[in-house]
């Protein structure tokens, strides 16, 4: 009898260990670590109206797993008319950038109508300064560092790529030293012009407020900042897109054209706009692949 109970607990105990998930997690894998929270600016953003979050813009560092990393990092600009923040445009981006080898960076931008341009500007500039300034500390190349933005998150990305300096030789704050020009930009489901009938009238209002002038409008209308120098770019739009018309990635690549900029352009048939990664989407699922192609194709991934 007491054979066959030791024999019987042996069994049970052999037959437990096949079910027990490896590493003692149902998932298979470790969840990923929380990001780490870094302020632009110590001391307070130019023209910050107070302490609260709101007013205090900043970046949520996702970095790449060190047996993935490639140097590369990509600062992603959520949408949200520039009244407020996609959740589905931030945190699931950087970890699909984090598969890839790519550091990522969630950038939490002043919003209106308590801010207005320029704060929203300055905000996606001191986030490229502070990756550059910081690149050797994150193992991050100071050369490959894009933008990236979905909606208005891409329109405020797009004034990254077409607004930007050298730095301030010899400025006190050596994060302002450092460049504000990405090296390549991606645009989702962008808004780009301030004009009518393509422009976005909320992320136009929230931005300029309810009277800009003409001049305001041509200044943030992006298809008309686009230089020789704008990096390369690659944009996603659908066909039936009624809140951000087509036309806005339509002009923007119009503009790259012209001024001679490698671009990219997929332009799907149909679907809502704010899809984020489009993960249970049967056809606009397909757009990530096409991105990291092009990404590869311009050495950010192996």
């Amino acid at each position: 009898m007491m054979t066959i109970r030791l024999s019987l607990v042996l069994l049970l105990t052999m037959l437990s260990a096949l079910f027990l998930p490896v590493g003692g997690d149902a998932g298979g894998e470790d969840p990923p670590a929380s990001p780490t929270w870094i302020p632009l600016w110590e001391k307070g953003a130019p023209g910050a109206k107070g302490e609260a979050p709101g007013d205090t813009p900043g970046v949520r560092y996702y970095p790449a797993p060190a047996e993935r990393a490639t140097g590369a990092a990509i600062i992603v600009c959520p949408g949200g008319g520039y009244r407020n923040l996609a959740a589905h445009e931030g945190p699931d981006v950087a970890l699909w950038l984090n598969q890839l080898g790519i550091s990522a960076l969630v950038l939490q931008y002043r919003l209106g109508p308590t801010y207005q341009h320029p704060a929203m500007l300055q905000d996606v500039q001191r986030a490229v300064r502070l990756t550059r300034a910081r690149a050797g500390e994150w193992k991050i190349d100071p050369r490959r560092i894009g933008v990236m933005g979905f909606s208005a998150g891409g329109h405020l990305a797009s004034t990254a790529a077409t607004w930007f300096d050298e730095g301030t030789e010899g400025a006190a704050d050596p994060v302002e030293r450092m460049s504000s020009r990405p090296d390549l930009a991606i645009l989702c489901y962008p808004v780009i012009t301030m004009h009518p009938p393509s422009g976005h009238a909320g992320s136009r209002r929230n931005l300029l407020g309810e009277n800009p002038t003409p001049e305001l409008l041509d200044r943030l209308s992006s298809e008309r900042q686009v230089t020789s120098r704008t990096p390369p770019t690659f944009l996603f739009h659908t066909a039936d897109d009624a809140p951000v018309p087509v036309e806005n990635s339509l002009l923007f690549a119009a503009a790259l054209r012209r001024a001679n900029v490698p671009y990219e352009l997929h332009v799907y048939q149909s679907g809502r706009h704010g899809v984020g990664l489009a993960k249970d989407h049967p056809t606009l699922g397909s757009w990530p692949g096409l991105l990291a192609s092009w990404l590869r194709s311009h050495g950010f991934t192996r």
